[in-house]
């Protein structure tokens, strides 16, 4: 089965992955030995095999390498957001019931915060320093030996909902097995689907503890590729990487792209990317517009696909097929969809509804048996809340997280559509819909603009905007009010914490 041991000898010299920014890099050779000396520095902590332990850390050196180390050793890893604040951080090592908390001397602030609050956690590491809270990950693995440790287990991760809809929850899926050698099925699916391999070249401008990048770089070293991990998204250093670095693969979100494409021409056409063969993205339903324009720079490679940290279905579509079948996240890959209304019955095509899937991983919310039970269906069918339809030719089509349907009147609308257009406006950077309460029918039509430029903010680009929108969009969908912030709640792998700005103008 796909992994990087597997890869020794052969490829002992090859990068594993390049730290982009500053060009340190990491052999198939290095990353065993790492890896190994972790695993031991967990059993010499009393670390063992299903015990939890928690990560925040920047896109670090090693924060592959803590990963593969876990899941060599039978640990429980929940990579967390440094984005976070003392409390939620708490909250989640709580909840996971961590042993061990690692972070970094460039997160000393929230870690210093969140060692006073974490009463559960028995023990606090550090790298590239120490505090009076913390001791040395550093020295601690440096007196590791680097063969591997004689118990050896799969481990997995337990990454967290994002919580833009509620409080994060921990998305357990058990490992497949106790061979570290046998990854999950879906990992490999996503490797052989997308025809991962020695010859990746991959791409990551997002940060780590995100469930996509942080398992599409564990799937590039599955297959032997090379990842290059980027400190944090930036668009022009992106396409400045993929010039450097010859990347042919990579992973985005479609903001990612919004702000590619509003860049200068001039800077765009600067760099040369016809390496790229493969751009994956998700996260969110990208603009028909502007995946138009990203295959029109880029050519047939952007590829789109959907799933959940859940992983319990997974679809996926080309550049082509989805020329034919424009704003579909797929056909199914992973699982079997079905669109179900309100009772449960099963909706013909075209129709839109509640997306389930049966067939994916088994998956539960930690210590959370009622939300666990909330997604799942008497006859096996799991959903995570999104809604959207199957075309004739069982494409998916998303329109809307349910939690985010506005009901007007009687009329559900779904803000993805209008959020869609706002944003190709050349005077928008980013937009939030959403519905706020009206009297007389129930709910109405909001939207909260940043600005390209702070000076546009404004009475005129309002009526500029609403005329805007009559163009495309029918009278019920248009923004009744518009508001205006300088940036927006996104959280740094693309997604919209559009619940704070929900409550914030309900209010």
């Amino acid at each position: 089965m796909p992994h990087p041991r597997q890869h020794l000898p052969a490829l002992a010299n090859k990068p594993a992955y390049i730290m982009a920014d500053t060009g340190q890099s990491v052999s198939y050779q290095e990353l065993e030995d790492q890896a190994n000396q972790v695993a031991h520095a967990f059993r010499k902590l009393g670390i063992q095999s299903k015990d939890h332990v928690g990560m925040m850390l920047e896109n670090h050196p090693k924060f592959m390498v803590i990963a593969w180390a876990a899941f060599r050793s039978g640990i429980c890893l929940t990579p967390i957001s440094h984005h976070l604040l003392a409390d939620e951080t708490a909250y989640i090592l709580g909840n996971c019931e961590a042993k061990l908390f690692i972070t970094s001397k460039k997160l000393e602030g929230i870690g210093s915060k969140t060692a006073q609050k974490a009463s559960t956690v028995t023990h606090f590491y550090m790298l590239d320093g120490t505090t009076d809270q913390y001791q040395s990950f550093d020295e601690l693995i440096k007196s590791c030996p680097t063969t591997p440790i004689e118990d050896e287990l799969l481990g997995n991760a337990m990454l967290y909902s994002s919580g833009t809809t509620g409080q994060p929850k921990g998305v357990y899926i058990p490992p497949p097995s106790e061979d570290v050698l046998v990854m999950s099925p879906v990992l490999v699916a996503m490797g052989e689907n997308f025809k991962f391999g020695p010859h990746t070249t991959y791409l990551s401008p997002a940060p780590l503890y995100h469930a996509a990048p942080f398992y599409y770089n564990m799937v590039t070293m599955m297959f032997g590729g090379t990842s290059i991990i980027m400190s944090k998204f930036d668009p022009e250093k992106s396409l400045a990487y993929i010039e450097q670095y010859k990347a042919n693969y990579s992973q985005w979100v479609p903001i990612m792209f919004v702000r590619m494409l509003k860049m200068d021409a001039a800077i765009r056409e600067k760099y040369d990317v016809s390496s790229m063969k493969l751009a994956m993205h998700a996260a969110a339903p990208c603009p028909i517009e502007i995946k138009e324009k990203m295959i029109d720079w880029w050519g047939p490679v952007i590829f789109e696909y959907y799933g959940a940290s859940e992983g319990m279905g997974m679809t996926a579509i080309t550049s082509q097929e989805w020329l034919a079948h424009k704003g579909s996240v797929g056909r199914a890959i992973v699982g079997i969809p079905y669109i179900l209304d309100e009772a449960g019955k099963e909706l013909p095509a075209g129709e839109i509804g509640d997306v389930y899937f049966t067939g994916g991983n088994e998956f539960e919310y930690y210590k959370e048996e009622a939300k666990t039970k909330a997604t799942c269906l008497a006859d096996g069918k799991r959903s995570v809340g999104d809604v959207g339809y199957l075309d004739k030719d069982g494409y998916l089509y998303l329109t809307d997280r349910k939690n985010f349907t506005i009901i007007s009147g009687g009329v559900n609308i779904y803000p993805q559509e209008i959020e869609n257009h706002l944003i190709n406006h050349p005077k928008v950077a980013d937009v939030a819909v959403f519905g706020i309460p009206n009297e007389e029918f129930g709910q109405e039509v909001k939207a909260v603009i940043q600005p390209s430029n702070w000076a546009d903010a404004g009475e005129d680009l309002a009526i500029e905007l609403t005329a805007f929108c009559k163009e495309k969009l029918s009278r019920i969908k248009i923004p009744r009010s518009f508001s205006f912030d300088p940036a927006l709640p996104r959280k740094d792998n693309g997604k919209l914490y559009k619940r704070r700005i929900v409550e914030q103008y309900s209010e």
